[in-house]
């Protein structure tokens, strides 16, 4: 679903499984795929073996999801069965299935129906498949999408009669993207249409080499969408069957598909959640920025989202860490050989750094890999993590970017976007006393640092937000879509140890890397740091200036640490400022987490 988002279709479809045997996984998939992953559904529902109670409950879900389409088939006949037959107390064709929807729904569904331009298996009189689809689209069809073919001509001829019959709606083509030579073939046949000669010329001298295949196919079938766009249909309906190379490499070759693997277009500059009440949120903390489906789940059951301005997170709370979804993915063995066995600092770091240079594709702390939006800082933040600052979030400054930006764009044409930079990273013990003293002295910048005990300390003149991202568009109030804010700040400081320490379970008890990984999730403090002048683009780094964690190579053992302290008194890790080494109280700080900063101690 990820590489779906990516590729920015106006909908994806979640098939229903014959007999509707697999309805609870369809309906499951409509909701993560509408909350989680923001994409918009189309909902397939048929009449086999669907009493009317069944198809009650299966739109009920959709609707509780947030879906907004049905596509109402009358679907094939189970397996087990030669021809097809009506439930008792459910629906005998289509148009019925159709009809009952518009009854109980109204408005609220679009609900599309099948076209068939060369046929169907059970008729192939096109006179009565045609009236068939008119009676479809008098029942309140409000779109028609077409089986699979090859042959534009053929389809191009069907849509003139489609039209003669007074069937005005809008006709989606159904395009198979041609993986293999007999997958090609196989479903031609399934399907009974006509394949072009010249296709088959094409495609014939290729037929053992499945890279070829798909190579030749890429441009046959790129083709044949070019012809259906110059008749003046701008609508394409990829079947995918779950294989997303094929129709990229289409879509690329017809320079539909965005070339740094980003949607074309965003509304927003973070992933929108397309579920129920959720379509006008545009306000979410910065925190989550890498990890959407989490901030999803914690909030779904919220009464209202944001909406042109961030309220008291206090209520409802965020919800609780053990949530299905918000916990570390993947075996633990899948997470070792994925992230490695860290046995320093850094091996620590430098697995941040591989993450930088997009040779390891996430962290705990982030799903997926790191956009380009970073590479205006990528220098800055792998210079952070060689010195022993972990970073897990970022943004640079952006002083009015076009909203048509590639990169930085969102929300629509005509409009500007702008940032704040913003840094977050996990900070040693030693080190966070002279950063904050540093931070404090500095015009313009806000932070908020806190530890896994929930020792927090802030400048942050008090609870409320601080917008970091902001755009200005024709017509509209500005909109601020992400924040930063004591209360939300505050649950995600839980997720992002919880993240931490699972982490480190991966590993085994007696595991050097398990005691690391520990040790810096109960000693380290997760710390983020906005610059308010939006002006400045490198303003956040040279609070760093030669800071750095020393003794990162030292490997770590067993015996050395009770509670991330060495056993001889001395913390495990020191600090170098200006080139000395550091331990101990500074500027009147003490650093066993007693200490005392600039402005009031904030204790939650």
């Amino acid at each position: 679903m990820d590489r779906m988002h990516d590729l920015g279709p106006s909908f994806i479809d979640i098939t229903w499984g014959a007999g509707g045997r697999l309805s609870q996984l369809t309906c499951e998939m409509v909701k993560v795929a509408q909350t989680a992953y923001g994409l918009e559904t189309c909902m397939h529902l048929t009449c086999t073996d669907m009493e009317k109670e069944k198809v009650d409950d299966a739109l009920k879900e959709a609707y509780k999801a947030g879906c907004t389409n049905i596509l109402a088939l009358r679907g094939d006949p189970p397996r087990e069965k030669e021809k097809w037959q009506a439930v008792q107390g459910g629906f005998q064709y289509a148009k019925d299935l159709v009809k009952y929807i518009k009854e109980k729904y109204g408005d609220h569904f679009d609900i599309g129906v099948a076209g068939y331009p060369e046929g169907c298996e059970d008729q192939q009189d096109e006179a009565i498949l045609l009236d068939h689809l008119k009676e479809k689209v008098d029942a309140g069809g409000t779109f028609i999408v077409t089986q699979m073919f090859y042959d534009v001509d053929i389809f191009l001829a069907w849509v003139c009669k489609v039209r003669e019959k007074g069937i005005e709606v809008p006709i989606v083509p159904g395009i198979m993207p041609i993986h293999t030579h007999a997958s090609f073939l196989r479903r031609a046949n399934w399907s009974n249409c006509h394949i072009p000669d010249s296709w088959n010329e094409a495609l014939d001298p290729v037929r053992n080499d499945d890279a070829a295949v798909r190579e030749v196919g890429k441009g046959l079938v790129a083709e044949m969408c070019r012809k259906i766009m110059d008749a003046g249909i701008m609508h394409l309906h990829f079947y995918t069957m779950n294989l997303a190379q094929a129709t990229r490499m289409v879509l690329q070759e017809l320079d539909l598909a965005s070339p740094n693997g980003t949607p074309t277009k965003k509304a927003l500059p973070w992933r929108q959640s397309l579920g129920l009440n959720r379509r006008e949120e545009d306000v979410r903390p910065i925190f989550w920025k890498n990890r959407n489906k989490s901030y999803v789940v914690r909030t779904q059951d919220w009464d209202e989202f944001p909406n042109g301005r961030w309220g008291d997170s206090r209520s409802p709370a965020f919800g609780e860490l053990d949530a299905y979804g918000i916990g570390l993915k993947g075996t633990n063995e899948q997470n070792r050989k994925l992230w490695g066995e860290p046995r320093s600092l850094r091996d620590f770091a430098n697995l941040f750094i591989r993450f930088l240079n997009n040779e390891v594709q996430s962290l705990p702390w982030s799903e997926s890999p790191i956009t380009s939006e970073s590479d205006t800082i990528k220098k800055e933040l792998v210079d952070l993590n060689r010195r022993g600052f972990l970073t897990i979030n970022s943004q640079p400054s952006v002083n009015g970017a076009k909203s048509v930006d590639p990169i930085f764009g969102w929300g629509p044409p005509g409009g500007y976007c702008y940032q704040k930079a913003y840094l977050e990273l996990l900070v040693s013990p030693q080190l966070i006393l002279e950063l904050i003293d540093r931070i404090e002295k500095a015009e313009d910048i806000t932070y908020y640092a806190v530890n896994k005990a929930g020792d927090l300390r802030t400048n942050s003149p008090g609870d409320g937000p601080n917008a970091v991202t902001w755009g200005v568009f024709p017509g509209k109030e500005i909109v601020q879509p992400t924040i930063v804010e004591t209360i939300s700040f505050l649950a995600w400081k839980d997720e992002a140890f919880r993240l931490g320490s699972d982490w480190a379970r991966c590993h085994s008890n007696s595991s050097p890397s398990r005691h690391l990984i520990e040790n810096v999730m109960e000693n380290w403090y997760l710390v983020n740091i906005v610059h308010n002048d939006f002006h400045q683009s490198h303003g956040i780094f040279s609070l760093f200036d030669k800071l750095e964690v020393v003794n990162m190579d030292q490997p770590t053992h067993l015996h050395e640490f009770t509670n991330g302290v060495a056993t001889n008194g001395e913390s495990t890790n020191g600090y170098s400022v200006n080139g000395h080494s550091m331990n101990g109280s500074m500027n009147g700080h003490k650093p066993n987490g007693q200490l005392t900063v600039g402005h009031p101690t904030v204790l939650i």
